[in-house]
């Protein structure tokens, strides 16, 4: 198990090389350029602007002074936000958008595997249908509805909690809409694949002798039922976080929280190489990690896959 830990955490590098390496070309082959403005910058000025960001090399050229400053954490300055580089003001904006990230995915883990396990529990009964009528509707609504449509009630109407904003204004209140709207989404299928998941072993042989020796169904179902009805939800769980981080995005512009999601869209807009190239490192290293922590979560709840 340990090798396997350590094969597995030795392969995120060459795919976080891969990641970095497509997204390096992609985005400066792409049409345009980071100086394009509706007014046109004198050619000496924007000559010397390239020379200063080594913009005038080779593009394998700077392809590889980039790589050689990723390998000692540096990405770089902004060529739009001239104060700091892209290394402040994303560790700046980080913390928000992990904290909401976090907190909507536990919720949406919490409520979903409980949804899901009362909706196989009580199947075809009006709690079965209530609940799954609820996942459809998140599932098909998207989060730049539901975001408006929650402030409108609880913020506009009842006054219960704040428009938006962020904690340090707000308090922890703040935090309550932004991370119903995120999780809700992916609440509505947690909630189906879990129903979908305890039903399957529900009718599994071991669990049929397991009624027969007379265990509680306390035992039954959290001892057995959930260890082996939680593999596909801990599947969907790496993608899921990594997503739901990105997804932070239109909730970040939304309730106004000073996360990463507007500096990736204010970067792509004004063609700010070294911060798209900055969020995107960012947000894949999530996606990777996440993918390797369900790695191993998977050996732990499933003893039969085999790490040789």
């Amino acid at each position: 198990m340990t090798k396997y830990i350590i094969r597995r955490f030795i392969g995120l590098i060459p795919t976080l090389f891969i990641i970095i390496t497509v997204s390096f070309f992609f985005i400066r082959l792409a049409p345009g350029g980071q100086f394009d403005r509706e007014r046109k910058i004198p050619k000496a000025v924007q000559d010397n602007i390239e020379r200063r960001f080594h913009l005038d090399e080779p593009l394998i050229v700077q392809y590889g002074r980039y790589m050689l400053d990723i390998m000692r954490g540096d990405l770089g300055p902004s060529f739009r936000y001239r104060d700091f580089n892209v290394n402040y003001y994303i560790f700046k904006a980080l913390p928000p958008s992990a904290l909401l990230g976090a907190l909507a995915l536990f919720l949406a883990v919490t409520l979903g595997v409980g949804v899901g396990m009362i909706s196989a529990v009580r199947q075809n009964t009006w709690v079965d249908y209530s609940t799954m009528t609820v996942a459809i509707v998140g599932i098909t609504v998207p989060t730049f509805v539901i975001g408006p449509v929650l402030m409108y009630i609880f913020a506009v109407k009842l006054k219960w909690l704040p428009v938006a904003g962020w904690i340090g204004d707000l308090g922890p209140a703040a935090l309550i809409l932004p991370v119903i709207t995120l999780s809700f989404n992916y609440f509505a299928y947690i909630g189906r694949l879990s129903r979908a998941s305890i039903l399957e072993v529900l009718r599994s042989d071991y669990i049929r002798t397991a009624k027969a020796k007379g265990l509680g169904f306390p035992v039954i179902m959290f001892k057995h039922v959930l260890k082996g009805a939680l593999l596909p939800v801990v599947s969907y769980l790496g993608p899921a976080f990594a997503a739901i981080i990105t997804g932070s995005i239109i909730v970040e512009v939304i309730f106004r929280v000073p996360g990463l999601g507007r500096y990736f869209v204010t970067s792509a807009l004004n063609r700010d190489y070294t911060m798209i190239m900055g969020t995107v490192i960012v947000y894949s290293v999530f996606l990777v990690f996440a993918n390797f922590v369900v790695d191993i979560i998977y050996g732990f709840l499933d003893p039969r896959i085999s790490y040789s």
